[in-house]
């Protein structure tokens, strides 16, 4: 029995059931097999993860990107259930970073379960799928434009979404719209502090910026 089965398993419960039946790195198929019945709100939760919450997944941000963009397409054309093309199932997450997915959430989920509960269930309904489908499509979109240090909130406003719908509420979905507004004045604010700079100091001054945030980083 898949753990898609069991509505009363917690996210991270989900994680952890899927890392002890296989071995090596986790197609992304099988997360969709194990888990694709309890709906988008589970995939877009995981799917943003390694952006959203303090673990480290450098080289993520694009191809999750891609998988949340095609699934909130799926959500506005009233799809009721997730599907993932081939090429995308057979994508992987290393056993590493889904043990600190699984660690991540259990934090996040400790500190907000008692929060988190059905109510205002519009987010269920035709209309609110669409809304929601139409925020991710946005915020995935924010998520694979190449700026350093920027795709942590659309990824967050993902994550949020996916937690209101796999727990069907409503307040959690309207929190998760406002904070994408936020993460909208996030972009617009950093791109144009991104214009000023090479206005003032031109392309070349943006290639040692590079360099020195990818050494700070590191």
């Amino acid at each position: 029995m898949s753990s898609a089965e069991n509505p009363h398993q917690s996210l991270s419960e989900d994680l952890a059931n899927v890392l002890a039946k296989t071995e090596g790195n986790i197609p992304v198929g099988t997360l969709l097999e194990e888990m694709g019945n309890k709906g988008f709100g589970i995939l877009l939760a995981i799917f943003s993860l390694p952006s959203a919450l303090p673990v480290p997944a450098p080289g993520y941000s694009i191809p999750f990107g891609i998988l949340l963009w095609i699934l909130g397409m799926q959500m506005i054309l009233g799809a009721t259930a997730p599907v993932l093309p081939e090429k995308a199932k057979k994508r992987t997450l290393s056993r590493g970073l889904t043990q600190k997915m699984i660690d991540a959430l259990n934090w996040f989920l400790k500190k907000t379960e008692r929060f988190i509960r059905p109510r205002m269930e519009w987010i269920g309904s035709r209309g609110g799928r669409v809304l929601m489908g139409l925020l991710v499509l946005f915020m995935a979109t924010l998520m694979m434009i190449p700026i350093p240090l920027t795709n942590t909130a659309p990824a967050m406003v993902v994550f949020i979404i996916g937690i209101g719908l796999s727990e069907r509420d409503g307040i959690v979905s309207i929190l998760a719209c406002i904070a994408g507004v936020f993460a909208v004045g996030l972009y617009v604010g950093v791109i144009v502090l991104l214009f000023r700079f090479v206005e003032e100091y031109g392309w070349h001054a943006m290639d040692q910026f590079k360099d020195w945030l990818v050494a700070f980083i590191s």
